[in-house]
């Protein structure tokens, strides 16, 4: 039976029947490292970007070395650099692909499964319980959720 208080975490964020406290720590691991994932996939799109502009940059370049005179290094920058994939066979975005569609998919569909089959589906359940553990009751800034609005 679901518990209809208001001061502790919301049903989402309860444990199931029956999880162990070793479940719950190693399902929080499994999202913690998901999480850290996601951090490395924002630094991948980063990189994506900042390529991205630094090949666009390298149009003004070879033409400020046009302008000065240096033609033969234009010439050089503009065969050899510009456009020129940034791994074998390939540009960020086709790596980025590749990254969504392998390991990072990969990877959000096993904590899925995980979350689902061992704690019915629930996400920061580790979070939630450390929540109530540190958080002072009736005190302000430590209510156990939004007010209802």
């Amino acid at each position: 039976m679901a518990r209809h208080q208001t001061d502790g975490p919301d049903e989402r964020h309860q444990r199931p029947p029956g999880v162990s406290d070793e479940t719950v720590a190693a399902v929080g691991k499994l999202s913690e490292a998901l999480e850290t994932v996601e951090r490395a996939r924002g630094h991948l799109y980063s990189l994506h970007q900042l390529i991205g502009h630094a090949d666009l940059m390298l149009d003004d370049a070879v033409a400020q070395l046009r302008a000065a005179g240096h033609a033969g290094i234009a010439d050089r920058i503009s065969e050899e650099l510009l456009g020129r994939n940034v791994i074998a066979g390939r540009w960020t975005f086709q790596i980025v692909e590749d990254f969504d569609d392998g390991y990072y998919a990969l990877f959000r569909e096993m904590d899925r499964a995980a979350r689902t089959e061992l704690v019915g589906g629930s996400r920061h359940l580790y979070e939630a319980e450390m929540k109530e553990q540190r958080r002072t009751r009736g005190r302000p800034g430590h209510e156990a959720r939004p007010a209802a609005g």
